[in-house]
């Protein structure tokens, strides 16, 4: 009896304790400038799982012990922290994160951490900066300037997007270099799929065989920049390890907009844009001598009546009207949470018959079941249509852009009775726009759910399973008509018309399973385990028909003379697992150690797995005692190393087969390329360390990274002895080594309640190297030598451009210092930039709020083919100006004429910029001045509005090559380049 006696005192006592150690707290957390509550503020604990978050009004209810200390944190704002009393009631203001230290950032496929912990460079874009200034046409061209490290280039004008982006420099020669994209856990498909047009076009005629030379859009451009929440860029292998035979590119993360708790915010935003050329180039400063040395009496009888037409203003001195509508419905009530997004937007292009229209719908759900189970739901359907013209490389004069370098100004190519005369390029630039298609139209569906299940939540331990799963599912249709009426197939031996039809079904999907077990432990240790499994299924499948010799003016595949069909598939599965273990001792030193290991159905050992191992520490020095520096209020050095991969191209380990008519019969014989079943992944090693700082309570902060990235077993093919039936194969026969560093300067300039001025400079540079190469040095990336071309080389940049050159009038001295390889080319330049460098300014006062982003781009250079068509035509825009001949005696165009296919130096130019990327300036009405609406916002922004360049064309950037990072600087007659002015009206309800 006394024992249980005894026993109940005990227990009793501890129960006294613990009550008087527990204890009830509440309190309200708002915006330390507007006085507004916070919805959705999380609010922990420190060192353990128990929390809450704030309700509709801001207010928040937890049990804590007396003592303990509370952290409150929100997406966009600083974390607070209050230490428990004796009161019960804890009131926290929020002030904005300026330096992005407290924002969450994605460390893991389940797991995250605060920037202020973090061991390696990642770059966060939110939807303020990427959506906030200015409307943007597609999600890929709103990225430009916004992270340090990458080298992003447009494609070309054309409506609809379509851009090539390297992070951290060249990763591959052959390989595709552009990012693993994730959205809200989903993988992504990115492709840009041929449209078939070369049978017209006969671009992969004229010196280099790719028939990716059609301007199509990749596809990252269908994502609605609207829905997105934030992005994050994992730029190398030390943050993108994790992400393993998938990363050698980087890993760009998307997270879409989410409904947060409290009542149904209604927003509707409507924006009407117009769209001009950047610039013109103009017409030739034409004489009635010059005009009549090519075109006779008539030219010069033009000259001297001013009847010259200017068919480039006829085709893009247009001013378009745009129009983007935008509808978004978010909320929360008791356990559910929801976010609709509607966006419609239509915007023509400058050519006629070009524009882009898209729809997109997104519904994203979250329901809590329990204090255990959570699903996540995210849904997006998308529908598209791409109008894009038909430009760049054309070896029939039959693009427009080819066709009007050698369009004359006094010729009449006005159709007469609805017929087109031929013109003398070859064919009628203006008949080409009227009457041919060349159109992409999109559906897609992206959908993805995560379920987070807790297994075990104690005070001080958590243990929670998530499973994720993701669909990428889209059918594309390609079209492109070029009627039998056209001028050029005029002839009984020419194609007498062609249609093409293709469609691609793309279907991707992902699952994968994650156990996470948090540990917090009482002397400021924590441990956050993750450790998982994922299978990945990708299969595209492209089907290509191509009909020639139509019927009249039909243009059915079935009314023709010639059919053909091109099948490409490619199925592809991976497997894996992945461990990551994250230490953390009092936010003062934090450390992870990971490693993925992959295998792909792509490897030419589809059951090899492959390792990518990671590590990184952070050190918080001024979380120690002895910092005693107040002015530094912030200092962590940090590095971090990690690998990745790039996974082999599909037909690399098959011996591909040519149908041939044997005996009569249909059979097959070996093609020239043997697969190798012992090709494997290029590999990326990256050791990267940097410091960041915080200084005067961190109202300006600085970072400096430095980065050493390889990349081993990079593919190339090779040749084989012909003994062997093949002529080459593809192998891991080289190494590459980028080096560089990115710098930043975050600063609060101005904090007061009525102006708020927030700046943010980025400077980065990198440089390649190819440090082994296992075949000879070869050329590629361009048309030929003679017009300029990249040059892979041992010891030398990945990036050179080079090109023959004329040793007539040059000593022997003079043609070893041109040429001291002695291999019969010259070094001209290098596509890689001197250095890039961008400035973000946000200014509010009062009610009006004005933001601007620079951005500059100093050397890099590229090789502009479209300006040496017009010199070979004659009509170029400054023909007549001199300055480029040594000689000082022929005109500019007459001196790059005269070196064309011997001398590529004149085309090689520096494709350096300054450009106003975005601006906007709004003002936000009084509240209240019609109840039935929270917010009025009108403003108005713009894109591209000032350019500033040496470049002698449209614009800088633009690539023949479409997303061919390798091959991203030739320049052939693209669709010139666009300038946006925006109208805003944005309500919110």
């Amino acid at each position: 009896m006394k024992k249980v006696y005894s026993a109940l005192t005990v227990m009793l006592m501890l129960s006294v304790s613990v009550a008087f150690a527990q204890k009830t707290v509440s309190g309200t957390v708002t915006d330390g400038s507007s006085g507004e509550p916070l919805v959705g503020v999380n609010v922990i604990v420190k060192g353990s799982a128990n929390g809450a978050l704030t309700d509709l009004d801001g207010n928040y209810r937890l049990e804590a012990t007396e003592g303990s200390i509370l952290m409150f944190s929100f997406v966009g704002y600083g974390t607070s922290e209050a230490t428990v009393g004796t009161a019960s009631t804890i009131d926290i203001s929020l002030t904005e994160d300026v330096t992005s230290l407290d924002e969450v950032v994605v460390t893991g496929l389940a797991t995250s951490v605060k920037r202020s912990n973090l061991a390696s460079s990642v770059a966060t874009v939110n939807a303020k900066t990427l959506t906030g200034i200015t409307n943007q046409s597609n999600m890929d061209g709103a990225l430009y300037g916004k992270f340090k490290g990458a080298d992003i280039r447009s494609n070309s004008g054309a409506p609809g997007g379509g851009i090539s982006m390297r992070l951290r420099g060249v990763t591959s020669i052959f390989g595709d270099q552009q990012p693993l994209f994730i959205v809200d856990g989903v993988y992504v498909d990115n492709s840009t799929v041929s449209m078939g047009n070369n049978i017209v076009s006969e671009a992969a005629g004229g010196g280099n065989p790719s028939t990716n030379q059609d301007d199509a859009t990749n596809r990252i451009a269908d994502i609605d920049p609207e829905d997105i929440e934030n992005i994050e860029i994992l730029k190398g292998a030390s943050a993108a390890a994790i992400y393993g035979s998938r990363a050698a590119g980087g890993v760009v993360i998307i997270t879409t907009k989410r409904g947060k708790a409290g009542k149904t915010v209604v927003s509707l935003n409507q924006t009407v844009g117009l769209r001009q050329a950047t610039q013109l180039l103009g017409l030739r400063d034409w004489t009635p001598a010059t005009a009549g040395a090519i075109g006779g009496q008539a030219a010069a009888d033009a000259v001297t009546n001013g009847t010259l037409r200017d068919y480039e203003d006829e085709i893009f001195g247009n001013t378009r009207v745009s129009n983007t509508t935008r509808l978004s419905i978010s909320g929360g009530q008791g356990n559910t949470d929801y976010f609709a997004g509607i966006t419609y937007k239509n915007e023509p292009g400058l050519v006629d018959n070009t524009g882009y229209e898209k729809g997109s719908f997104r519904l994203n759900i979250g329901q809590k079941f329990n204090d255990w189970l959570d699903i996540y739901l995210t849904n997006n359907y998308i529908n598209s249509t791409s109008d894009r013209g038909f430009f760049n490389n054309g070896n029939q004069n039959r693009t427009v852009g080819y066709a009007l370098a050698f369009t004359y100004p006094w010729e009449d190519l006005s159709p007469v009775n609805g017929a087109y005369p031929a013109g003398g390029a070859g064919s009628n630039a203006l008949e080409t726009i009227a009457i041919t298609t060349n159109r992409e139209e999109v559906n897609r569906y992206i959908g993805g759910a995560t379920a987070n299940i807790k297994l075990l939540t104690q005070k001080n331990n958590q243990l929670k399973l998530v499973l994720q799963g993701g669909l990428d599912q889209y059918t594309l249709r390609t079209t492109s008509i070029f009627p039998q009426s056209l001028s050029y197939f005029s002839s009984p031996t020419s194609l007498r018309g062609a249609s093409i039809s293709g469609t691609t079904v793309n279907t991707n999907y992902n699952l994968t399973s994650t156990l996470v077990h948090s540990l917090y432990m009482d002397n400021g240790l924590s441990f956050t385990t993750q450790a998982g499994a994922f299978v990945q299924d990708f299969d595209r499948n492209t089907v290509i028909t191509t009909s020639t010799g139509l019927n009249g003016s039909q243009t059915n595949l079935g009314q023709s003379t010639n059919v053909g069909t091109q099948q490409i598939i490619r199925p592809q599965q991976d497997k894996g697992f992945f461990v990551q273990e994250e230490i953390n001792f009092d936010d003062k030193i934090i450390g992870t150690v990971g490693i993925r290991g992959d295998k792909s159905t792509n490897n030419g050992d589809a059951n090899a797995m492959y390792y990518y191992p990671k590590a990184s520490l952070a050190v918080n020095l001024h979380e120690f005692d002895f910092w005693a520096v107040d002015a530094i209020s912030n200092i962590k050095p940090r590095v971090a190393y990690g690998e990745s991969g790039r996974f082999a191209n599909f037909n690399d380990r098959f011996t591909l087969m040519n149908p041939q008519l044997i005996g009569g019969v249909s059979g097959l014989s070996p093609a020239n390329l043997e697969g190798n079943t012992a090709v494997g992944p290029e590999r990326q090693k990256e050791l990267e360390f940097g410091v960041d700082m915080g200084f005067l309570n961190n109202r300006f902060a600085l970072d400096a990274t430095f980065y050493n990235k390889k990349m081993e077993d990079v593919l190339l093919q090779v040749n084989i002895p012909t003994s062997s039936g093949f002529t080459n194969r593809v192998d891991n026969a080289a190494e590459l080594e980028n080096k560089g560093i990115e710098l930043g300067l975050d600063a609060a300039i101005i904090q007061s309640s009525e102006l708020n001025w927030n700046a943010s400079l980025k400077w980065w540079r990198n440089r390649s190297k190819v440090t082994k190469l296992d075949v000879p040095a070869f050329n590629t990336g361009g048309f030929a030598a003679s017009l300029g071309t990249m040059r892979i080389q041992e010891g030398k940049s990945a990036t050179q451009i080079v090109g023959t050159y004329v040793t007539a009038g040059k000593t022997p001295e003079e043609i070893s210092e041109l040429d001291p390889d002695g291999d019969g080319f010259a070094v001209y330049g290098d596509a890689e930039a001197d250095f890039q460098m961008s400035l973000f300014n946000q200014i509010s006062w009062k009610n009006f709020d004005f933001t601007f982003l620079l951005h500059w781009k100093q050397g890099g250079d590229a090789i502009n083919l479209t300006t040496l068509l017009y010199d070979l035509a004659g009509t170029t825009w400054d023909f007549d100006d001199v300055g480029l001949d040594p000689e000082g005696v022929l005109t500019n165009g007459a001196y790059r004429s005269s070196q064309a296919f011997a001398n590529p130096d004149p085309v090689i130019e520096d494709a350096g910029y300054f450009r106003l990327r975005e601006v906007g300036v709004f003002y936000t009405l009084p509240k209240n001045l019609i109840p039935q609406i929270n917010k009025i916002k009108v403003g108005f922004s713009g894109r591209n509005l000032i350019n500033i360049f040496d470049y002698n064309s449209y614009d800088p950037e633009s690539s023949n090559f479409g997303n061919n990072v390798l091959a991203n600087n030739v320049e052939v007659t693209p669709y010139p380049a666009s300038r946006f002015y925006n109208f805003h009206l944005n309500v919110t309800f």
